[in-house]
């Protein structure tokens, strides 16, 4: 029998909205409601926090399970508190909250040998710098505040290029229907851009882990 959401509400950073929007599409996901932060949150930790909680409590009004789609090592990295993690937060906000395994949004996508695997097939080992969709839909909030300056001190480091883990199609419509904003973005990046299509096994199997342990705990 199928792991059901009907009775979880997931709370997920801005930036995985596609695909869980094609998880609900396909009828995977029946989550009753899913609410969003703002996506890029990652280099302002105390508004993600704020955000975060925010949307628990207003959560918590309807619904006794709720699923956080946040990574946890490299979403939440608080240089003023720099022992507090996105766990901690999790667990003051009381009890039928559980969180994603996941340390990032690549890696809710992909696992640590899968993306060594994409790496090798795709830049030959080269350093990557990994993306989802989301990152290239919501560019200016993920990349808010970077001039090009930072773009040229980060990005060519990684002379494997940019890779985007595409599980639902996002990147070909969009070179597809918006050639100039794709060029642009490369131009900016200064590294190339290539989608690689993947599946959503990984994201869904995450999730109904999850769910599982929701329902083993509440019943």
């Amino acid at each position: 029998m199928a792991t059901t959401f009907s009775d979880i509400a997931i709370i997920s950073c801005g930036t995985m909205r596609m695909e869980l929007q094609y998880l609900q599409k396909a009828e995977f996901l029946d989550s009753p409601q899913i609410f969003y932060t703002l996506p890029g949150l990652h280099q302002n930790v105390q508004e993600l926090e704020r955000q975060l909680v925010k949307l628990i409590s207003k959560a918590k009004e309807k619904y006794s399970k709720i699923i956080v789609v946040y990574g946890g090592k490299f979403c939440y990295v608080n240089i003023d508190q720099p022992m507090r993690q996105m766990q901690d937060i999790i667990e003051e906000q009381g009890k039928g909250i559980v969180r994603i395994q996941a340390t990032h949004c690549m890696d809710m996508l992909a696992s640590e040998a899968e993306l060594d695997a994409i790496a090798k097939e795709i830049a030959g080992g080269e350093p990557v710098w990994w993306m989802t969709p989301g990152w290239v839909k919501y560019r200016t909030q993920v990349f808010d505040g970077w001039d090009q300056g930072r773009a040229n001190e980060n990005f060519p480091r990684h002379t494997g290029g940019a890779i985007v883990l595409d599980g639902i199609g996002y990147l070909d419509s969009y070179m597809a229907e918006n050639p100039e904003k794709f060029l642009d973005y490369v131009d900016w990046m200064g590294i190339t851009l290539t989608p690689y299509p993947i599946s959503l096994d990984r994201f869904k199997g995450l999730l109904t882990e999850q769910a599982e342990v929701l329902h083993s705990r509440n019943g």
